[in-house]
């Protein structure tokens, strides 16, 4: 995010998570991964994963992946645009989440990462040692031959994956 938004940016909201000693697989979720990109979808897996987060009282990471598109690349005015559009979502986003977490009292973690949806989220999901990953069902036509992220995201395998529909 060229215009003074860094490759990656982390913002904590909400009460202070503390976690006990590591355990995957026993009580429920401890740490949920969110992925969200504004989209219909996104959002309701955004409010999906933090219902799932209040009820466990899990630590909740909404990620968003700022996915460049490969035609901006061609034009500088359009690179300008996108790069607008991505801050305007930062923004909406940024403002939802913290206001869920302080009205609901869910510990969350908002991320930034840049990059191919798919990698940013399955590296978030590792980094941060994820029970489990929620994201929205995708909502383009192309993604029924190509695969969708959450598609990916099930065939890597390494955590339960929830699709929003």
């Amino acid at each position: 995010m060229s215009d003074g938004w860094p490759e990656r940016l982390i913002e904590e909201y909400g009460p202070t998570w503390h976690p006990g000693p590591f355990e995957r697989g026993t009580d429920g979720p401890r740490v949920i991964v969110a992925g969200v990109d504004g989209s219909p979808t996104g959002m309701r897996a955004g409010a999906y994963a933090g219902g799932l987060a209040r009820r466990q009282r899990s630590r909740l990471v909404v990620v968003y992946v700022a996915t460049p598109s490969v035609w901006t690349a061609m034009a500088a005015s359009a690179a300008a645009a996108q790069e607008q559009l991505f801050d305007d979502q930062i923004q909406e986003l940024r403002t939802q989440i913290r206001d869920r977490a302080a009205e609901f009292g869910i510990s969350t973690t908002f991320m930034v990462r840049r990059g191919d949806a798919f990698a940013e989220l399955r590296d978030a999901a590792v980094e941060l040692r994820a029970d489990m990953v929620v994201v929205g069902a995708s909502e383009q036509a192309g993604h029924r031959f190509i695969g969708s992220v959450a598609a990916r995201l099930v065939r890597a395998g390494r955590w339960p994956v929830t699709v929003v529909p």
